[in-house]
């Protein structure tokens, strides 16, 4: 297991060092001066040798080799450099934010749980019933609406009819109600059809058919036995879940 976890680890790093690379290209394809977007507006009051001072400043006169494993160096060291918009270390940026995405995130995959694993669950011990059905319904219509629409439905019904829940803000759980449900709809729908799937392929096997004519009930058939045996790729989905719920949590963060 140890050597198993080290080879990953270590496979990490050209992974880490192509995406670094990645992003660090795309910065110099995209069309446009960083100079200019970083002073603005105000460009045109600002002569060509302030402008090549600034590139000087930053590093950006040198060739791009240089730039890339300075920025590599700088990265390593825990420098994120500066943020364009505040003037302020990206990585104090990060810490002010991060804790709010991270929080909304994990509530988030707590509903898509609640939501997906039940409802995937259901639709494969009921299947072919009016249960399956309405499941394939309702994981199309998370995958179909997006946050931001199912956000501001959610703030016009339960913010401005019913005043139940703030619409926006931060400090309590019912300031996170509404967005952790939007962001983590969506994502039960995924869990849902994979849990779905994996539970008619596991009610297939030989050993639940063995179960069955055990005398074991149902209950225990399905959830022992089946459902156990189901989760290895729910726990795969959960994990890439994840990781997209923090990206999509801008999203739902700007709305709310």
């Amino acid at each position: 297991m140890v050597r198993y976890i080290t080879g990953r680890l270590l496979g990490l790093v050209p992974v880490l060092f192509g995406v670094t690379l990645v992003v660090f290209a795309l910065t110099w394809v995209t069309p446009g001066d960083p100079v200019l977007a970083m002073v603005g507006e105000s460009a045109q009051g600002i002569s060509a040798e302030a402008l090549e001072d600034l590139r000087r400043a930053y590093g950006l006169d040198r060739p791009l080799p240089v730039q890339y494993f300075d920025y590599i160096a700088d990265v390593l060291r825990g420098d994120l450099g500066e943020s364009v918009r505040s003037r302020q270390p990206v990585i104090q940026e990060i810490g002010l934010r991060f804790p709010a995405t991270l929080q909304l995130t994990l509530w988030g995959m707590a509903v898509a749980l609640a939501i997906g694993i039940p409802l995937g669950v259901l639709a494969a011990i009921y299947r072919r019933t009016i249960v399956d059905y309405a499941a394939v319904i309702l994981a199309l219509a998370g995958v179909s609406i997006p946050v931001f629409w199912s956000g501001l439905i959610l703030m016009i019904i339960f913010s401005l009819q019913l005043g139940w829940l703030p619409a926006s803000g931060r400090g309590t759980w019912q300031h996170l109600v509404m967005p952790a449900f939007a962001i983590g709809f969506s994502s039960s729908a995924f869990i849902a059809r994979i849990t779905r799937s994996s539970m008619i392929e596991t009610l297939r096997q030989d050993y639940v058919r063995t179960a069955h004519a055990k005398g074991a009930t149902a209950a225990r058939v399905n959830i022992r036995h089946a459902f156990r045996n189901a989760l290895l790729p729910v726990v795969t989905v959960v994990g890439l879940q994840f990781g997209g719920l923090l990206g999509g949590a801008v999203l739902t963060e700007t709305v709310f």
